[in-house]
C-alpha cells in the first residue's frame, strides 16, 4: 500500500514538472524570440480624401517674367499747367525784304495840330470845371488817394456810417498825421467844433479800432484825456485844433465821409 503511494507521488511529480518545463518555454518563447517575418500583405483600397489642410508659409520670390506685349495708346490726359518760361533763343537769319507800298496821300497836319490844340483847350476847362465843383460848390477836400466830403447833417455815429457808405465810401479814417492835418483844416475852416470820425470800439482786445476793422495806428492825437476804458458807446470825435476825444455814440454830430479814387 506505502509502495503504490509512493509511486503515484512520483508520477504526479514527473508530470507536474513535464507541465512546467512546457510552460516556460512557450512564456519564454512568446515574450523574448520573435517570430519569423510574415509574407507582405496585399495592397489595401484607396482611402477616403483627407480634410484640407492650413495654408502654409509663402514660398520664395520667382524671377521675373517676361515683359508683355504693348498695350494699345489711353486716351490724352488733361492739359497740364503751363511750365516756366524758357530762355530767349538766337535770333533767326534776316528774311527778304517786303514789297514796296504803295505812296501816302499828303498829310494836312496844320489842321489836325489846330483840332489837338482845341482839344487840350477843353481838357483843360473841364478840369477846372471839376475841380470848382468839387472845392468850391461840395467843399471836398482830396489826396492822392482820397476823397473827403464834409457832411453838415447832424445824426448818430451809425447813422453817419451808413450815410457814407450809401455815398459810395465810409468814414474818414485818419490813419497818418497828413490826413489828420488834412481834415484839420477841413473842419476848422467850415467852423466847426467837433465831428465824427471812423473809429469805433474793437470787436475783441479792448480798445478802438478803424471802421474797416484795421487796428488803430494814429494813436498820438489825442487830446488831453488818453482814453483808458472804451464801453460799447463810446465813439471817437475830431475837433478843429486836430485833437481826438471820446463822445457818446448816440449824439447827432456832423461827419467826414472818405472815398478812394481807385
Amino acid at each position: 500500500m506505502a509502495g503504490r503511494n509512493f509511486r503515484k507521488s512520483i508520477l504526479l511529480l514527473l508530470a507536474f514538472y513535464n507541465i512546467s518545463s512546457v510552460f516556460a518555454i512557450e512564456v519564454c518563447s512568446n515574450t523574448i524570440l520573435p517570430g519569423s517575418k510574415g509574407d507582405q500583405g496585399e495592397v489595401g483600397d484607396e482611402g477616403d480624401v483627407g480634410r484640407l489642410g492650413k495654408t502654409g508659409p509663402p514660398g520664395h520670390r520667382g524671377l521675373p517674367g517676361e515683359n508683355g506685349e504693348k498695350g494699345e495708346p489711353g486716351r490724352m490726359g488733361k492739359m497740364g499747367p503751363a511750365g516756366e518760361r524758357g530762355e530767349k533763343g538766337a535770333r533767326g537769319i534776316d528774311g527778304p525784304s517786303g514789297l514796296k507800298g504803295k505812296a501816302g496821300t499828303t498829310c494836312d497836319c496844320g489842321r489836325y495840330r489846330k483840332v489837338v490844340g482845341q482839344m487840350d483847350i477843353n481838357i483843360g476847362r473841364l478840369k477846372n470845371a471839376v475841380k470848382f465843383v468839387k472845392n468850391v460848390i461840395l467843399g471836398i477836400k482830396e489826396t492822392e488817394e482820397k476823397l473827403y466830403l464834409l457832411v453838415k447833417d447832424a445824426r448818430r455815429y451809425r447813422d453817419a456810417l451808413m450815410n457814407c457808405k450809401l455815398r459810395g465810401g465810409t468814414l474818414a479814417m485818419p490813419k497818418t498825421i497828413d490826413t489828420n492835418t488834412l481834415l484839420t483844416s477841413y473842419v476848422s475852416e467850415a467852423g466847426l467844433t467837433h465831428v465824427f470820425i471812423g473809429l469805433q470800439p474793437a470787436e475783441t482786445g479792448g480798445g478802438y479800432a478803424y471802421a474797416d476793422g484795421s487796428p488803430l495806428r494814429n494813436s498820438t492825437v489825442w487830446g488831453l484825456e488818453v482814453p483808458t476804458e472804451v464801453s460799447s458807446n463810446s465813439c471817437v470825435q475830431m475837433g478843429s485844433n486836430g485833437a481826438w476825444s471820446q463822445v457818446k455814440c448816440d449824439i447827432g454830430k456832423y461827419f467826414i465821409c472818405e472815398f478812394s479814387k481807385k
